[in-house]
């Protein structure tokens, strides 16, 4: 397997990890991203991190790299996160805070419904789509990597970047909050992403097999 990977590949729509419920984890455990070696849970998180950086996101949940676990890193940058994407300059010289949230719990404090924002998803690259009612504030109570409760107020896209990442955590993509007409409209593209996402399962399950044999 290999070692203390720098990055972790990004999971696809169509992987069956992503649709499933993830359950609880602790500080204390110890996890293994399907691939790699075993590693602490502030390792996967460090990891998620810069895997999150490296494809220029403002969120990643622990699904997305083949962990059904709940936990997602996220940051809040200096400037409109939506500007940011796809620009060139180094994410991490305008990050102002980075959160790392194992077990959420989000408490919606406004109920108003804001539809102003485009979303996006690091799982299904290059679908982007405005109209996904949010609400506008929500409270997150969630664990450290500490083992500290933690409660946090967020407002506006901060509070949409949670509420996304915490969909994650559920099994639930930005598209399921739209009608089914916009994923029908990205449904070749989305088809493309299902067989890549099948072609990475079946080769982690071959080098799965390689490794046992070799260990027999």
């Amino acid at each position: 397997m290999a070692e203390a990977p720098r990055v972790y590949p990004i999971r696809l729509y169509g992987d069956p990890v992503l649709r499933r419920k993830a359950r609880p984890v602790q500080p204390t455990d110890t996890l293994t991203v399907p691939g790699f070696s075993p590693q602490s849970v502030r390792e996967v998180a460090h990891t998620m991190l810069e895997t999150m950086f490296e494809a220029r996101g403002v969120g990643l949940a622990a699904p997305q790299v083949g962990l059904p676990v709940r936990l997602f890193v996220a940051v809040e940058y200096e400037d409109d996160e939506e500007e940011n994407e796809g620009q060139e300059a180094p994410l991490k010289s305008r990050v102002l805070r980075e959160f790392v949230m194992l077990n959420p719990v989000l408490t919606v404090t406004d109920k108003k419904k804001d539809r102003s924002y485009q979303e996006g998803c690091l799982s299904i690259p290059g679908i982007y789509e405005e109209g996904v009612a949010r609400a506008r504030a929500v409270q997150v109570r969630y664990t450290d990597l500490d083992g500290q409760e933690r409660t946090l107020e967020a407002d506006d896209y901060l509070a949409r970047v949670f509420q996304h990442e915490t969909d994650h955590l559920d099994g639930v993509f930005f598209l399921d909050r739209l009608p089914p007409a916009v994923t029908e409209d990205h449904r070749k593209e989305l088809a493309a992403m299902q067989r890549q996402a099948k072609a990475y399962l079946q080769g982690l399950a071959e080098a799965e097999k390689l490794r046992r044999e070799r260990e027999a």
